[in-house]
């Protein structure tokens, strides 16, 4: 009896991945436990090990296949005394993603505007929502007249627009039976919520020679859906604050001094070091949204934004409010190499109870970034940089100074509480001696 191979779940939210290599071929021996080939997910790649013994039948998913879905057959194997000749081919073989379909309610950054209102016919070229078939067979549409149609299943075609021009309009199509919608040629896709994802590569706004298009990666895809999705979905809110840095560089530079050679402390492992303390002191903050409820967390699992090749991964300091800023410092540094080879586990990014991205070592002042769920709370940190301060006794003096932004699930958080915290994570930054009572 043959067995089927098929596509792993790496992760509790993989969909899909690339079949990046094959490590055996066709023919070959294989035991449990061999690694047989390299999953590229959207985080990381991985290794798979072989679950059955047998030989190697046919490989049905060539390396290199980019959407390969979860539980797919990618290989059949054939046990003792079978030949290729008993083999049958599967019938959940995959085909090649080639250009998969925008999926309905997935989570992820810029964006798209919900159904656009009507509006008067747009005499600006770069309306490709509304320019979507060639002059000899163009439909004369409203956006929110199409999206109807898009989720009702109606052929524009087929309708008579009582507008200016015979332009259809959302009466129309609302008095319409569905039926059959044809596929728009060009133009703005629809998902299933209705919801308009931009398109504009059409020849009428960008000519051919104009770009190179490079292909989306299965990380640049799923950071889209999913911050696109949090964006929309979530009630954010955001809270700005200064804080000074002078005490805690000098207290970094004595640490380090005194520290042995091969530890460094850095500004952002003392960050991480004082959010943890902050949540643990505000623990109503320290909590995610959820259907069934409100879950705060015991712990201060703090995910750090990295930055990497195609996109960006958050490996996470598991209760950091427990650890040492050396142990802090080396967990970073191993998370953070491991994060840019892609070859960090999913239990290293995900679990995550509060976010931290920092690009004050790009200059950027300041900044809002979006929540990271199921977290509730996102801190954007600056550069540091001298400025002019009044300070206690009434004169102006130098003083390095950080601008952050706490980005809150309105859910679970309020600004009051927010605030809070921001406060609390402002006291153990200037007075950086707190974090070791």
């Amino acid at each position: 009896m043959t067995i089927n191979i098929t596509m792993p779940a790496l992760s509790p939210t993989m969909e899909e991945g690339t079949l990046a290599k094959w490590l055996v071929k066709e023919g070959d021996e294989i035991k449990s436990g061999m690694i047989i080939a390299e999953i590229e997910t959207d985080k990381a790649t991985m290794e798979v090990e072989a679950v059955d013994e047998g030989k190697v039948g046919k490989i049905m998913v060539p390396a290199g296949t980019e959407g390969v879905k979860v539980n797919a057959v990618i290989a059949v194997l054939l046990e003792e005394g079978e030949s290729a000749s008993d083999m049958k081919e599967p019938a959940t073989a995959p085909k090649a993603d080639a250009a998969p379909a925008p999926k309905p309610a997935a989570p992820a950054p810029s964006a798209a505007p919900p159904a656009p209102a009507p509006a008067k016919p747009a005499a600006s070229p770069t309306n490709v929502a509304v320019r979507e078939r060639s002059p000899g067979d163009r439909i004369m549409a409203s956006p929110l007249a199409k999206r109807i149609a898009a989720n009702k299943g109606i052929d524009l075609r087929a309708l008579k627009g009582s507008g200016p021009h015979g332009r259809i309009v959302r009466r129309d199509v609302e008095n319409a039976k569905p039926g059959t919608a044809q596929p728009a040629q060009g133009g703005a896709p629809m998902t299933a919520d209705g919801m308009i994802l931009p398109q504009v590569l059409d020849d009428r706004v960008y000519a051919p020679d104009t770009y190179e298009l490079k292909p989306l990666d299965g990380m640049r895809k799923t950071v889209a859906k999913r911050l696109t999705q949090s964006f929309m979905q979530v009630p954010h809110f955001p809270l700005n604050l200064d804080i000074e840095l002078d005490n805690l560089l000098e207290s970094r530079t004595a640490i380090n001094a005194a520290a042995p050679k091969d530890v460094k402390i850095s500004v952002n492992d003392l960050l991480i070091k004082a959010a943890a303390l902050a949540l643990i002191d505000e623990p109503d903050c320290n909590a995610s949204y959820t259907d069934k409820g409100i879950a705060y967390h015991k712990h201060a699992n703090i995910s750090v934004a990295v930055a990497i090749d195609g996109g960006l991964i958050t490996p996470v300091i598991f209760k950091a409010e427990s650890k040492g800023l050396a142990d802090i410092s080396e967990e970073m540094k191993d998370l953070a190499a491991r994060a840019r080879e892609r070859k960090l586990k999913p239990q290293e990014y995900m679990g995550g109870t509060f976010s931290i991205s920092n690009l004050g070592m790009f200059g950027i002042k300041s900044f809002a970034s979006i929540i990271n769920p199921p977290e509730g709370m996102i801190l954007s940190v600056g550069a540091g940089e001298k400025r002019a301060v009044v300070d206690a006794k009434g004169v102006i003096v130098a003083r390095t100074v950080m601008s952050v932004t706490l980005t809150c699930d309105h859910r679970v958080i309020g600004g009051a509480e927010g605030a809070k915290w921001l406060a609390a994570f402002k006291r153990y930054v200037e007075t950086p001696e707190a974090m070791l009572l």
